[in-house]
């Protein structure tokens, strides 16, 4: 858990102090052995303040890591407290006790002092870390261990033995830092390919700012090296960008300078000689070694292009530094230092391209005599090399035999030297060898201790696996059963909607077969006005159907409709059978007050063919003036009764009195009717239901009631 308060600081390039707190969150006590850097720039913890005095700006990521919690990372937005709280850094719940506190203590005294001596003494650095690997009791510790010992190989360019340990710190436990450290280790054993599968593995991950723009310079240094500059300046770019966002001075001068690089290489002067210029101005405002590194760069750049003159005043500049600053004296001790007596070689050497000979002879003499005071042999025999062409060239061959001889002679030395550094290099590589080796037995006794421990861990995998197994055939089982239940759902809901579709085409047929045959039988009623002579009747029947078809024909694609439509229609076909038979019958249609006919739907046109039957087959053949009584009533709140009651000479009677060649016929409208009903029952859930009886036990009069439930 991180705390920080906000009190933001106006000038982002503003550099301050932050105190920066790690502590155990029950105890408060301080965590005084975590790694805590801003942007690559590492701060130890001081005994004096209590807490990680860090110099830093405003949205510089702040990464502490160490090896019994996660890294944390956290962007600094002011110059406040930064409090870090750690919890649960040990293995178990009493973590914390004071032989836990001694424990942990002794393991960070041994790494810290493994880092502290990685640069000065490998042998003590090795030790160290033999004894942290002793005394870590877990595997995060272990993991750490190995990190440190892989940087410390890195470092005296063991780089094999870098990554070996690389990645066996990766196989306990993955980090960020051990990752970055193997991609770092390949491309120096020159193992490209693999290198940037592991810088692009490192872009999934969570990076802080700094090593973002570590792994995008990291590929970019890959792909320099196999010579796909597309690639290279493609990755510079990405982090010189996020350099430059985020103000990491250091790495903008690094990346500037690298694109540079790869513009000369590609042939583009023009790109790489502004590229060299901005890096030497972003380096200008770091310090003196970073500017004399980056004059370096550009004049060795203005040596490749002939620009000697250039070159000459750029050195000049960069030797009057090296006089000055300190530190040159710091670095005369290191194989890639830029030196006072490299300097005046490399100024005379660009003299003698220019053939400036005279000029060259002062500054290879002051060259010889400054490596010689400083036993840089290397540089002594190159510049006197150099004087004995220059007095050769200049026609003075004693002068140049001499210095011949003389550099004969540290030609000598130099292989007496060389001799003895392959010796000891080799007594160095077997000391390494030696200490890696007991390291790794190290590690093997501790695998053998732990083997009992494995084994039982593998029986409860086997077990775990077995369980596993039965596991997915239960679940393999259950999904074909429940495959199976989709399936036959699937097809009893295509059924189903086959069935539907089926219906509802038996339907409109039914509907279609209905139309017809009462157009029919209106047409007959219309001649049969028409056969008499009755033309203003038979005009007025023709005005009123026509409007009674118009009503039916708009119905007709519907399988239910408002009951008070259908009662309407019902009306106007009443109306127009009786102008027809007004001497054969009397109609009276009764509606209850008390039911709302637009709650009820009805099929259109499925009372008509009843009180056909009655008019037709019942009332037409009475001899005596009949009564036709159409009424609806209510059963209950859900149902109502549609009644059709005729005193007509009922249907025993009516069947008598057919003709032969009625009989034959089937009566199509009570078929269809019926047929229909069954259908919209099957559909709708029973929703209709009819019943016929004689209204006399003589057989006389019909009733029809037809019981309707709500929509």
């Amino acid at each position: 858990m991180v705390f920080g308060q906000e009190n933001e600081i106006n000038t982002q390039n503003k550099e301050f102090f932050v105190e920066v707190k790690v502590e155990l969150k029950d105890t408060n006590v301080p965590v005084k052995n975590a790694v805590v850097s801003v942007n690559g720039k590492y701060f130890r913890y001081s005994e004096i303040y209590g807490y990680y005095k860090v110099s830093a700006k405003v949205n510089d990521q702040l990464v502490v890591s160490h090896p019994d919690f996660e890294d944390v990372y956290y962007t600094i937005k002011s110059s406040e407290e930064i409090k870090i709280l750690i919890e649960d850094v040990l293995e178990n719940t009493s973590r914390f006790s004071k032989v836990k506190e001694k424990e942990l203590d002794t393991y960070h005294r041994y790494l810290d002092s493994a880092n502290f001596y990685k640069t000065k003494d490998i042998d003590k650095s090795l030790s160290f870390i033999e004894s942290a690997i002793k005394s870590g009791k877990t595997s995060d510790r272990n993991s750490a261990s190995y990190k440190t010992l892989a940087a410390i190989y890195l470092y005296w360019k063991q780089y094999d033995l870098a990554a070996n340990n690389y990645k066996l710190s990766l196989q306990i436990k993955e980090t960020i830092a051990a990752k970055m450290g193997l991609a770092k280790a390949q491309f120096f054993l020159k193992n490209f390919d693999e290198s940037s599968k592991t810088y692009q593995e490192l872009l999934n991950k969570k990076l802080s700012i700094y090593q973002k723009i570590t792994v995008f310079e990291g590929l970019g240094d890959v792909y320099f090296s196999t010579k796909n500059y597309v690639e290279a300046k493609k990755n510079y770019q990405q982090a010189f960008a996020i350099a430059k966002a985020n103000a990491v001075k250091a790495k903008i001068t690094d990346v500037s300078s690298k694109l540079a690089t790869v513009f000369s290489a590609e042939g583009n002067t023009k790109q790489a000689n502004l590229g060299f210029m901005n890096s030497l101005n972003f380096a200008e405002k770091e310090n003196v070694t970073r500017v004399l590194e980056e004059e370096e760069k550009v004049a060795n750049f203005l040596n490749a292009n002939k620009k000697y003159d250039e070159e000459i005043v750029l050195r000049k500049k960069s030797l009057q530094k090296t006089e000055k600053d300190s530190t040159s004296k710091i670095n005369d001790n290191i194989e890639d230092a830029i030196t006072s007596q490299k300097i005046n070689y490399k100024i005379g050497n660009a003299y003698i391209l220019k053939e400036a000979y005279e000029e060259a002879i002062p500054f290879l003499e002051k060259s010889r005599e400054s490596a010689k005071k400083k036993n840089d042999i290397i540089v002594e025999k190159d510049a006197t090399r150099k004087i004995s062409e220059v007095f050769a060239n200049l026609g003075e061959y004693d002068k140049a035999l001499k210095n011949y001889e003389k550099y004969v002679s540290l030609v000598d030395s130099l292989y007496l030297r060389k001799e003895q550094e392959i010796q000891q290099a080799k007594r160095f590589s077997k000391k390494i060898a030696d200490n890696q080796n007991r390291i790794l037995s190290l590690e093997k006794d501790k695998e053998l201790t732990q083997s009992k421990i494995s084994l039982a861990y593998v029986d409860q995998q086997l077990s775990k696996e077995s369980n596993k197994r039965q596991r997915l055939i239960i679940y393999s089982l259950t999904g074909g059963f429940l495959l199976m239940c989709l399936l036959a759902y699937f097809m009893y809901r295509t059924n189903k909607q086959q069935k539907l579709a089926n219906n509802l085409l038996a339907l409109k047929s039914m509907r279609s077969q209905m139309n017809p045959h009462f157009i029919f039988n209106a047409l007959n009623s219309v001649n049969s006005f028409i056969a008499v002579n009755d033309e203003r009747n038979a005009n007025r029947y023709l005005s009123e159907f026509s409007v009674l078809m118009r009503a039916v024909l708009e119905n007709s694609d519907e399988d239910f409709i408002p009951l008070n439509k259908e009662v309407e229609l019902l009306e106007l076909y009443v109306k127009l059978e009786h102008n027809r038979f007004k001497d054969k019958f009397d109609y009276q249609i009764h509606v209850d007050e008390n039911i709302n006919l637009e709650q009820f739907s009805i099929p259109p046109m499925l009372l008509q063919p009843y009180i056909e039957n009655a008019i037709w087959h019942g009332l037409r053949y009475k001899k005596e003036k009949g009564n036709l009584e159409i009424a609806v009533t209510k059963k209950d709140s859900e149902t109502i009764s549609i009644a059709i009651i005729d005193n007509g000479i009922g249907r025993k009677h009516s069947q008598e009195i057919k003709t032969k060649h009625q009989l034959k016929q089937k009566s199509k409208g009570m078929s269809t009717i019926k047929n229909r009903i069954a259908i919209l029952n099957d559909m709708y859930k029973d929703r209709i239901s009819v019943e016929v009886s004689d209204v006399l036990e003589t057989g006389e009069g019909t009733k029809v009631e037809l019981l309707l439930k709500k929509k």
